[in-house]
């Protein structure tokens, strides 16, 4: 029997597919798929990620053969053709990538033999073959790289030693996500790395493409992209670092700099100073608000990756006392569910809060309902409800993040927890 989810925190795989290519440079999805899909894919992720949308291709300007009942019944691939020759003719794009709607996917047109044509031209033409009822946004995420590693992706450059990749901050979907790989960007460039984001600064195909001859792949996330670690490790001997949730605050973003550190062999008197430096000037304003925001049990609602981060800072930087974590991502690798719940559970100054893995947005309700003791909720818009309900203060930071305005605003790293302390401050 189908199980009905109320509220999922995402769309379709097509959603993910397009949150990854609407943030890359100079980068045209091509939608092979019903009409709407494109409006949709685009308001139900980026329109619901602190109201920013994409700024190169999104909505009702993302080209789309717009498959009517003629091609369910006759096949799209012509009508794909001639979408692909206008995109082509009209946008300026260095990469252009098909995505294929459920229609087509359940007619079955073979993207890749339409592209091929393409591609034997020497254009720039790629398929990415998963429908949208093959999964969520966050499996988009990583079928996106999947495609790169397949397509883009090149074979025996020479390694980089002082250049990373850092992985596994979704676009939109981490509404939060410019502001992060930023200021992780800005402490890697501290310690003399060089930092692949892909998604900021104009990074794009050229990144991608010479992704194979970083020294590292950082993953900071607790559970995405297993297999595209493993082939970057076998098919170019690129090694990943995986940080199992946000660095928020100077606890855990030290940890993450001492590991990346020891991983590549740093200069140990230089991370030192780096790490001395951030944290001296993370605890010089700290001073002068601590003690400023009343104690707190608190609970957080969101995804792994925020789940971990806010629970960790929350509790081992700021002394509030954790009651309630819901982590939202549908984690199905028992592997994956154990890293989560060591990282939430394994507390520096507090007991562990009680930890349940939840999609479904009534059973959440639910469960909140059952810790009247709570006094801080961190979550998304969707938990303003019981907020309201319960009269207690509410910080909205997960996705979706409907009621203001992200540009490039983080709560992760060393400077990003004093934006942080600022809001939850203002929003007493």
């Amino acid at each position: 029997m189908s199980v009905v989810t109320e509220n999922p925190r995402g769309t379709c795989v097509l959603g993910g597919i397009n949150n990854v290519l609407s943030a890359l440079y100079k980068v045209c999805p091509i939608y092979h798929s019903g009409p709407g899909c494109c409006m949709q894919t685009s308001a139900g992720e980026a329109g619901q990620a602190g109201l920013r949308g994409p700024y190169y291709l999104s909505g009702v300007s993302t080209p789309c053969s717009n498959m009517l009942e003629r091609e369910v019944i006759f096949g799209g691939a012509d009508k794909l053709r001639d979408e692909i020759e206008g995109a082509l003719e009209i946008i300026d794009a260095e990469a252009y990538f098909v995505l294929t709607g459920c229609t087509a996917g359940i007619i079955g047109d073979d993207l890749s033999s339409i592209t091929r044509e393409y591609s034997n031209r020497g254009l720039p033409v790629y398929p990415i073959t998963t429908p949208g009822f093959a999964g969520n946004s966050l499996l988009g995420y990583e079928v996106v790289f999947q495609t790169f590693l397949d397509e883009i992706v090149e074979e025996k450059l020479p390694r980089q030693p002082d250049v990373v990749n850092l992985l596994g901050i979704i676009p939109y979907h981490d509404p939060h996500w410019t502001g992060t790989l930023e200021e992780l960007t800005r402490i890697f460039r501290r310690l003399g790395l060089r930092v692949n984001t892909f998604f900021t600064e104009d990074q794009g195909m050229k990144e991608i493409r010479n992704s194979s001859s970083a020294a590292l792949n950082i993953i900071v996330n607790p559970w995405l992209l297993k297999g595209v670690a493993l082939q970057y490790e076998k098919r170019f001997n690129v090694p990943f670092l995986r940080f199992p949730g946000l660095p928020i605050g100077v606890t855990e973003t030290t940890r993450l700099v001492k590991q990346t550190a020891e991983f590549l062999g740093l200069d140990k008197s230089k991370v030192e100073k780096v790490i001395h430096e951030e944290e001296s000037y993370v605890y010089h304003f700290m001073e002068s608000i601590i003690g400023g925001l009343s104690w707190k049990q608190f609970a957080v609602v969101g995804d792994a990756a925020t789940a971990v981060g806010m629970t960790r800072f929350l509790a081992n930087d700021y002394s509030f006392t954790p009651v309630l974590t819901i982590v939202t991502d549908p984690i199905y690798r028992e592997e994956d569910r154990q890293r989560i719940t060591d990282q939430i559970t394994d507390l520096e100054y507090a007991r562990p809060p009680a930890l349940f893995f939840e999609s479904d947005h009534y059973q959440i309700m639910q469960k909140l309902r059952e810790y009247d003791q709570i006094t801080l909720l961190v979550g998304s818009s969707l938990e303003q409800e019981i907020a309201i309900e319960r009269n207690i203060q509410c910080h909205v930071m997960s996705f979706p993040v409907s009621d203001r305005l992200v540009l490039n605003r983080t709560y992760s790293g060393y400077r990003g927890c004093l934006t942080l302390v600022e809001d939850l401050f203002n929003n007493l």
